[in-house]
């Protein structure tokens, strides 16, 4: 089999490229080639819509299953590319199939990082990557079951929040000593802590789970203080690895992650990759960033079919991700790892409000609750490495455009 440009994933990153490409006047043919059963389709619902029962698989597609065909794209699932001949530009696949190309675009993803504890194969103990998980998981949320999650991250929180919504009695265990301790400050970390228990999740921090109990079903969550917590459930939500095997495997570099420039370019001419398994630049911070978005996959995946057509425009943007947790909609724009200042602005008691973080006197990231105007000017300033005035900050009688507007002035 021969292809113009073959993609390797079918997720949110994969997807758009194949879209961009078409968008952007690429004639040849195109191939996405997916290990899950399912078209491209969108992941974050999985942890909500999809878990609550308010979506089906239409609802979650990333485009409608007839869109590939009308745009002569061909995608190919439940085929897993075994290796890559970067020489040879060839693929061979799982079941022998061999695909050449012309211009390669990995997308492969990550998957979900397991606890490797006694206990963790029993029935009842899940993950959530895959569509696959994700129904497995519903199925098994039963109204009065104990479900145990092992994470407090975001996936951990929105699916405490899915499940509390189904009437499910939920704890999450988290290891560090506050919730969202890798992502954010102690402002926003206390807020969700009482926004959770204020609808009956027990969260235990500084714990760690050592194994599952139970025979051939899970009964139980033991700590590392010996305790035991019944569950007939438990989510383990403690991160991704980066799919990066058939990437090393081919001689690409990489370092927790595929290594690409802002062109998506990977350490071989003609390959490229995109998404939650690339790490790659960002001036911004001047840092080389692995990032897991939903934003980072488009963007980056619209920066590879540009540079394949001749359209190169270098990636260079403030990440942003988002969180739907109850009545609770946080927009996050960029990051505030290593911040020294955080301000906020707004009410936590009326749930709607914003922390702004701060380093060195430039504004670095802003975690924003139910506060779009808030979001959206924290972006444009943390872009324009802005130093908003601190008083007309936290002043809600000053207007966030007026804060923005004078400091963009500078």
């Amino acid at each position: 089999m021969k292809s113009g440009v073959v993609i390797i994933g079918a997720g949110h990153a994969a997807g758009q490229a194949a879209v961009s490409l078409r968008q952007f006047g690429y004639s040849g043919s195109i191939t996405l080639i997916g290990d899950e059963d399912a078209p491209p389709y969108q992941r974050p619902p999985l942890s909500k819509a999809w878990l609550a029962g308010e979506a089906g698989l239409e609802d979650v597609l990333f485009k409608p299953e007839d869109f590939w065909a009308t745009q002569d794209i061909t995608v190919l699932t439940g085929r897993t590319v075994t290796h890559l001949n970067c020489d040879n530009k060839l693929l061979t696949c799982d079941d022998d199939t061999s695909v050449s190309f012309e211009h390669l675009i990995i997308a492969t993803g990550g998957r979900a990082r397991r606890m490797g504890c006694p206990g963790e194969d029993l029935a009842g103990v899940h993950v959530l990557r895959t569509l696959d998980d994700a129904t497995g998981l519903s199925e098994d949320m039963k109204a009065g079951r104990q479900l145990v999650i092992i994470g407090g991250g975001y996936v951990g929180l929105e699916v405490a929040a899915t499940a509390r919504k189904r009437g499910l009695d939920v704890t999450v265990l988290e290891a560090e000593e506050r919730v969202l301790a890798r992502v954010t400050g102690t402002t926003l970390s206390g807020f969700f802590e009482g926004l959770h228990e204020h609808h009956g999740v027990r969260i235990i921090t500084g714990a760690m789970a050592q194994a599952f109990t139970g025979e051939d079903k899970l009964s139980g969550v033991r700590l590392t203080d010996g305790t035991v917590l019944p569950a007939d459930l438990s989510l383990v939500g403690i991160g991704l690895i980066p799919n990066v095997e058939l990437a090393l495997d081919a001689g690409l570099d990489c370092d927790n992650g595929i290594v690409v420039d802002d062109l998506c370019h990977t350490s071989w001419p003609g390959i490229y990759a995109i998404g939650d398994v690339t790490r790659h630049p960002n001036a911004i911070y001047g840092l080389n960033l692995r990032l897991e978005s939903v934003h980072n996959a488009l963007e980056q995946a619209k920066t590879a079919a540009g540079a394949i057509t001749g359209r190169e425009k270098p990636y260079n943007q403030v990440p942003w991700f988002w969180s739907d947790q109850y009545d609770i909609k946080l927009q996050i724009a960029g990051l505030s790892t290593g911040h020294d200042e955080a301000v906020t602005r707004g009410d936590l008691g009326a749930n709607t409000f914003a922390v702004f973080y701060f380093k060195n006197n430039a504004l670095i990231a802003c975690d924003a609750v139910n506060a779009p105007a808030e979001y959206m000017a924290a972006r444009m300033m943390i872009a324009k490495g802005a130093n908003p005035d601190r008083a007309a900050l936290v002043d809600m009688d000053v207007a966030m455009k007026d804060v923005m507007a004078s400091a963009l002035r500078g």
